[in-house]
């Protein structure tokens, strides 16, 4: 039976969010596997899962946003390891790009917080699908200067000195702020950031669209920690990345003739997570069902998220057949853990 430990006063409970989808000019009309309808007649690059406008699906809060949920309740429903509570700390969503997204890099949490912005932005993505040669690029082609790279941005050939790198379907890709980096078409990604969408476009092929080269070269890192990461685990229970920023697992659960118990979350057996923090569950694949102290089983599928308050201490996962899904929370505070990098050379440092 789960234990009902939550407080009595919350009002709180895991919460259904409605996909928020974004046109991008280089975006798609097929959003498959993912989604199947796709609002008007625009290509949608991003779907945002947990953007701050974004709203509740399900319960007593539906209709409201994010964002009026992080002013409402605080840290009741972000946890204690966040920054601020008024706004959501972590972004999620799905990248459908038809086309290449532009060369652009973020500035890192200092340069970020001396130009008035809340954060940099660092981010990770879940390679979810990869057509055969699909690739991203990741900072500078190894001996690349910033100087180099400045002249090469205005010759209109920066893509040339970019790190291109080959990916594939369940890789991991950590993007530390001040990498330069790009996404070529043939991918469906998962992305998982810091919640800012300061974003300097460095170079766009041709594309009539602004740049930001002055600030862009200035949040350039020429060495930064980017790559494949080293997922740790099986294949049922894997880490996927372990930041400052954030932790992403994944998970498959099965219940085959109705066997299996599922997964059960208690922060108060789970040393892992004996730290208060927001939990998010995004399915990937098949359905599942969670059961939780205030409200009844809440069921979820392939393309949802399900947003679990810090304050909620129990929660349930079980598949109705089959359920792969990641989990991301906030790490620890003043956590020192790094992404394991398969590869020991830094992007854009000149081999030895």
């Amino acid at each position: 039976m789960l234990a009902a430990t939550v407080s009595a006063m919350s009002e709180l409970y895991p919460l259904l969010l409605k996909p928020e989808f974004r046109e991008r000019i280089w975006g798609a009309r097929d959003l498959s596997p993912l989604y199947g309808e796709v609002p008007g007649e625009a290509p949608i690059g991003e779907v945002w899962l947990t953007g701050d406008e974004c709203q509740v699906a399900n319960g007593a809060l539906a209709g409201t946003s994010l964002g009026e949920l992080c002013r409402r309740y605080g840290r009741e429903l972000v946890g204690e390891t966040a920054r601020e509570t008024e706004r959501f700390p972590l972004l999620v969503k799905f990248i459908f790009p038809r086309e290449k997204l532009s060369v652009q890099v973020h500035p890192d949490d200092h340069q970020a917080q001396r130009a008035g912005l809340p954060c940099g932005k660092t981010e990770c993505w879940y390679v979810l699908k990869a057509e055969p040669g699909s690739q991203v690029a990741l900072g500078l082609k190894p001996g690349t200067t910033r100087e180099e790279f400045a002249r090469a941005v205005q010759e209109v050939r920066a893509e040339q000195l970019l790190n291109w790198v080959d990916i594939h379907a369940g890789e991991m890709i950590y993007v530390d702020a001040g990498t330069v980096h790009a996404i070529a078409p043939g991918v469906i990604l998962l992305e998982t950031q810091q919640n800012s969408d300061t974003t300097y476009r460095l170079y766009d092929y041709g594309r009539p669209r602004e740049l930001h080269v002055v600030q862009g070269l200035q949040a350039l890192k020429e060495r930064t920690r980017a790559g494949k990461v080293e997922a740790q685990g099986e294949d049922d229970f894997s880490i996927l990345v372990g930041s400052p920023c954030f932790m992403v697992e994944k998970r498959r659960l099965k219940n085959e003739n109705k066997t299996s118990d599922g997964w059960e979350f208690s922060r108060s057996s789970d040393e892992r997570f004996s730290w208060r923090s927001v939990e998010i569950l995004v399915a990937l694949d098949g359905y599942g069902v969670i059961d939780a102290p205030g409200c009844g089983p809440l069921g979820f599928g392939r393309g949802d998220a399900v947003v679990i308050p810090a304050g909620l201490d129990d929660f349930h996962v079980r598949a109705q057949w089959e359920l792969e899904m990641l989990t991301i929370v906030l790490p620890p505070k003043d956590s020192q853990v790094e992404p394991r990098i398969r590869d020991s050379v830094s992007v854009g440092q000149k081999k030895q």
